[in-house]
C-alpha cells in the first residue's frame, strides 16, 4: 500500500498546484496559436498581392500589346504605356497606390514579344518567424504582338428568320454586335494610314452588290447563262469586229444591251453553267465549250424573282474600308427578309479579300481594295454568321431554287476550302442554331457546314462558335477579333 500511497500524494500535489501549470500551458497554446494565425495571415496577405499584382502587370502587357498592333502607339513608347497603366491601376486588389515598380520592360522586335517584370514590397501584418515586416513579391508577364495590317470580310445574314418574333429580337441583336465588332476593330486608327479595314457582306436570297454591279450579267429568261462571247451579234454591232473588246466597252454594251432589275448577284457560273469557285476578277478572259472569249462577269440568275422572300436585299456590300460612319450607318438599316444563299454571300466575301477584285472596286469607286496576299505582312480574316441553314442555290439546280441544301452547303464548303487555300483564315458563328424553327436533322447540317467552313483551331484560338443570345452573339465577335488582333499572354 505504500506505493499506492506514494502516487496518490503525487496526484494531490499536483491537483493542489493546477491553477499555476493551467496558466503555463494555456500561454504555451495562445503562442502557438497566435503565430499560425499570424503567419497564415501573411500567406494570405502575399498571395493576394501576388495576385493582385500580376492581374495588373498582365492587363498593363496585354493593353500595350494591343496598342501596338493596331497601331496606336509605337515600339518606343511601349515603356511609357505599362507605366501609365500600372500608375493608374496600382490599387487593384489589396494593392496600395504607388507600390507597383517596374523593373525591366523588353520589347522584342523580331519575336513580336512584350515582357514586363515588376515588383512591390508588401508590409507584412505580421513579421514574425526572423521575417523582415517587408517582403519582395514578382511578377513577369509576356505577350504577343503583331505588326500586320488586318483585312476582315464579315458576312452578315439579314434573312427572314432573322426577323424580330415577339420578345426575340435577332436582327436587333446583330446590328447591335456588329457595331460593337466595328468600333472596337477601327477605333484608335490613323485614317490616313489605317492598319484594320473592315468589309460588309450582308445577304439574304442573293447578294445586293451595289455598285459593283457593272460586273455582272444579268440573265435573260431562255437566254444563255454565259455573257456574250467574241463574235456575238451584240458585240459585233457595237465593235464592227468579231474581237473581244476591251473590258470597259463590254460592261458597258452589256449592260445596256441587258439592263439590269436590280443590282442584285447571285452565283458566278462557268461555261458549262455549274458554280464557277475561283476569286479570278471579272476581267478575267474565259472560253466557252467552242473556244470563243468571254469576260467573267458574276451571274445574276434569272430565276430571282424581284418580290416576295426572293427580292434583293436592300443592304449592299462594302468593300474593304476604314470608315466607320459608312460600316455603321449600313448596319443600322439591315432589315430582315428572304431566303438563306449562304454560298453566294460566301462567294462575295472571298471577292472583297481577294487582290483579282482590286481593279473593279477601285473602278467603281469603293476604295483601294484587297491587299495582295502576304501572310507575313497581312492578315486576311472573314467571319461567316448564319442563323439557320443554307437553302437556296441558282447555278446547277432543278426545280425549288430555295430548296437547294446540299447543294448550298456543298458549294459554301468548296468555297471555304478555296479561301482556306489561299491564306485566309474563317471563323464561323452558330446563332441560335438549335432554336425549334428546324429539325435536328437541319440542325445537324447548318453546324456542320460551318464547322468545315472554319479554320482548324491552334492553341487558345477556336474558329467555330455557337451562340444564342444577342449577349453571346456579341462576346464571340468579340473574341473572335481578339483572336484576329494575335494579341495573346504566352507567360
Amino acid at each position: 500500500m505504500r506505493h499506492f500511497g506514494g502516487l496518490v500524494d503525487a496526484i494531490g500535489g499536483f491537483a493542489s498546484d493546477r491553477s499555476g501549470n493551467f496558466a503555463v500551458l494555456f500561454g504555451m497554446v495562445a503562442s502557438v496559436l497566435a503565430l499560425s494565425v499570424g503567419f497564415g495571415v501573411n500567406v494570405s496577405q502575399l498571395y493576394n498581392a501576388k495576385s493582385s499584382l500580376q492581374g495588373v502587370v498582365d492587363a498593363a502587357v496585354t493593353s500595350t500589346a494591343r496598342d501596338l498592333t493596331t497601331g496606336v502607339i509605337k515600339e518606343a513608347d511601349a515603356n511609357r504605356s505599362v507605366q501609365a497603366f500600372l500608375d493608374a491601376n496600382g490599387t487593384a486588389g489589396i494593392l496600395e497606390a504607388d507600390q507597383i515598380v517596374l523593373d525591366k520592360l523588353t520589347v522584342n522586335r523580331t519575336a513580336k514579344t512584350v515582357q514586363a517584370d515588376a515588383h512591390v514590397n508588401v508590409g507584412l501584418y505580421f513579421p514574425i518567424f526572423g521575417l523582415e515586416s517587408a517582403r519582395r513579391v514578382t511578377a513577369t508577364t509576356t505577350a504577343l504582338y503583331s505588326d500586320k495590317t488586318v483585312e476582315v470580310a464579315m458576312m452578315l445574314d439579314i434573312t427572314g428568320s432573322m426577323a424580330k418574333k415577339g420578345n426575340v429580337d435577332k436582327i436587333g441583336d446583330l446590328k447591335a454586335a456588329a457595331k460593337n465588332a466595328v468600333r472596337t476593330m477601327l477605333q484608335n486608327q490613323d485614317p490616313k494610314n489605317p492598319r484594320i479595314r473592315v468589309a460588309l457582306v450582308p445577304y439574304a436570297s442573293a447578294v445586293n452588290v451595289g455598285k459593283l454591279a457593272e460586273n455582272v450579267y444579268s440573265e435573260k429568261q431562255g437566254g444563255s447563262d454565259l455573257p456574250p462571247v467574241a463574235g456575238s451579234s451584240l458585240l459585233v454591232a457595237k465593235t464592227g469586229n468579231k474581237l473581244l473588246p476591251s473590258f470597259s466597252d463590254y460592261i458597258s454594251i452589256v449592260g445596256a444591251a441587258m439592263p439590269r432589275s436590280d443590282d442584285c448577284a447571285t452565283e458566278r457560273k462557268d461555261k458549262n453553267g455549274d458554280p464557277d469557285f475561283s476569286a479570278d476578277g471579272p476581267e478575267t478572259v474565259r472560253t466557252n465549250t467552242n473556244g470563243k472569249k468571254y469576260y467573267a462577269l458574276v451571274n445574276r440568275d434569272d430565276h430571282l424573282s424581284g418580290g416576295g422572300m426572293n427580292k434583293c436585299p436592300d443592304a449592299t456590300v462594302i468593300p474593304l474600308t476604314a470608315d466607320s460612319s459608312a460600316l455603321l450607318d449600313s448596319i443600322d438599316d439591315f432589315r430582315a427578309d428572304g431566303y438563306t444563299a449562304g454560298a453566294i454571300a460566301i462567294q462575295w466575301t472571298y471577292y472583297m479579300l481577294s487582290p483579282h477584285w482590286r481593279a473593279a472596286i477601285k473602278n467603281a469607286g469603293l476604295g483601294s481594295g484587297p491587299s495582295d496576299a502576304n501572310a507575313k505582312k497581312i492578315a486576311k480574316v472573314a467571319i461567316l454568321m448564319t442563323d439557320g441553314q443554307f437553302n437556296t442555290a441558282f447555278a446547277s439546280a432543278w426545280g425549288s431554287y430555295n430548296s437547294q441544301g446540299n447543294l448550298a452547303r456543298g458549294n459554301a464548303e468548296t468555297l471555304c476550302d478555296n479561301m482556306k487555300s489561299d491564306g485566309i483564315e474563317i471563323f464561323t458563328i452558330g446563332f441560335d442554331l438549335n432554336g425549334k424553327d428546324m429539325s435536328a436533322t437541319e440542325r445537324n447540317q447548318a453546324k456542320a457546314v460551318l464547322k468545315n467552313c472554319s479554320s482548324r483551331d491552334a492553341s487558345a484560338t477556336r474558329h467555330y462558335f455557337e451562340v444564342s443570345t444577342g449577349a453571346e452573339l456579341d462576346a464571340a465577335f468579340q473574341e473572335i477579333i481578339r483572336n484576329t488582333e494575335k494579341i495573346r499572354l504566352t507567360q
